[in-house]
C-alpha cells in the first residue's frame, strides 16, 4: 500500500469515525477566530470558549478591540496563560486588520501571514473554517498521528508535516482531515497516555510509530 492509498483509508475511516468533527473553538467570525486560536497556545480550547465571551462583551468588534489597552486585553486573556504576549498580539493584529485591511480579515493566505500572532497554523484554519479553501492545519494531533500512522516519516517540523500531506491529502479533505484527527487524538490515540490500538479504526492502516 502506497502512502497514497493509505492516506485515502484513513480518511474513509476517519470520516465514518467522527462525521461531524469540527474546529472545536467555537466563535465562526474570521476576527475571533484569530483571537482565539491565538488564545488556544499552550491552552486547551475549552478554556478558550470560556474566556472569549468576556472579551467580546467588552470589546465588540475589530475597531474596539484595536483601540483597547493591552493591559485591558491581558487582564481578560490572562487565565490562558502566557497573557502579555497573546494581548501583544492580539491589539496588534486588530490594529492591522483596521489600518490595512478595513477591519476585514483578507481572503488570502499569505496576507493572513503578515498578521501579528498568526503562522500557518492559524492561517491554514482560518482559510478551511472561514473562507473553505484548501488548508491543512498542522497541530499537535495532527503530527503525532501523521508520524504514528506512517504519513510522514520522522518528520516534526509543522512546515514540513503540511508540505508531505499536502502530497497526500486531497485539497478538499485537509481541514476535515485534520479536525478529525484532533478528535482521534484526544478519544483513542493519546500522547499523555498508552494509545488505545484496539479500539482504534485504524489499526489495520496505521504504521505503529509509537
Amino acid at each position: 500500500m502506497t502512502k497514497k492509498q493509505r492516506a485515502k483509508a484513513i480518511i474513509e475511516r476517519l470520516r465514518e469515525a467522527y462525521p461531524e468533527a469540527d474546529c472545536t473553538l467555537e466563535d465562526r467570525e474570521a476576527w475571533k477566530l484569530l483571537v482565539s486560536v491565538r488564545l488556544a497556545a499552550q491552552c486547551t480550547d475549552a478554556r478558550v470558549n470560556q474566556i472569549v465571551p468576556k472579551l467580546y462583551e467588552k470589546f465588540p468588534d475589530v475597531d474596539a478591540l484595536a483601540e483597547a489597552a493591552v493591559e485591558e486585553i491581558e487582564e481578560i486573556v490572562r487565565p490562558c496563560g502566557l497573557g502579555k504576549s497573546k494581548a501583544r498580539d492580539i491589539s496588534a493584529c486588530m490594529k492591522m486588520l483596521r489600518d490595512e485591511f478595513g477591519s476585514q480579515v483578507p481572503e488570502d493566505f499569505d496576507a493572513l501571514l503578515r498578521l501579528p500572532g498568526v503562522g500557518r497554523k492559524s492561517a491554514n484554519l482560518i482559510m478551511g473554517d472561514v473562507f473553505g479553501k484548501p488548508a491543512i492545519v498542522t497541530d499537535t494531533h495532527c503530527i503525532r498521528l501523521v508520524n504514528r500512522m506512517g504519513l510522514v516519516d520522522g518528520i516534526r517540523d509543522p512546515k514540513k508535516v503540511e508540505m508531505e500531506l499536502w502530497k497526500l491529502i486531497p485539497p478538499e479533505e485537509g481541514s476535515a482531515f485534520c479536525h478529525r484527527l484532533v478528535y482521534h487524538g484526544r478519544d483513542v490515540c493519546s500522547a499523555r497516555t498508552k494509545p488505545n490500538c484496539e479500539g482504534c479504526c485504524l489499526q489495520d492502516l496505521c504504521k505503529k510509530k509509537l
